[in-house]
């Protein structure tokens, strides 16, 4: 059975850090492309940032580069994101995802970035 556990949400002022982390169990998970995406009160779920299955090719949603980075653990099968320099428009619920012939989403974590 297929799960996708992420943690490391939170309250978080303008300017600062955190980093999400994502179990994954029930699949293969190294080899297997990973992604995080977002999604804001009212909007569209959107891309944020990709890996590939053994963590060569990253890309990046263009609001995020420069300041997040995704990575991943494929021995303790974890996959991570570190978002600095935090922005108010960063505010979302962040979910884990992969997709082998369909969309496999985690529960999501909760991300708020205010003062």
């Amino acid at each position: 059975q297929v799960q996708l556990v992420e943690s490391g949400g939170g309250l978080v002022q303008p300017g600062g850090s955190l980093r999400l982390s994502c179990a994954a169990s029930g699949f293969t998970f190294t080899g297997t492309a990973m992604s995080w995406y977002r999604q804001a009160p009212g909007k569209d779920r959107e891309l944020v940032a990709s890996i590939a299955g053994y963590g060569g090719s990253r890309t990046y949603a263009d609001s995020v580069k420069g300041r997040f980075t995704i990575s991943r653990d494929n021995v303790k099968k974890i996959l991570y994101l570190q978002m600095n320099t935090l922005k108010p428009e960063d505010t979302a619920v962040y979910y884990c995802n992969f997709r082998v012939a369909t969309n496999y989403w985690g529960q999501g974590t909760q991300v708020t970035v205010s003062s």
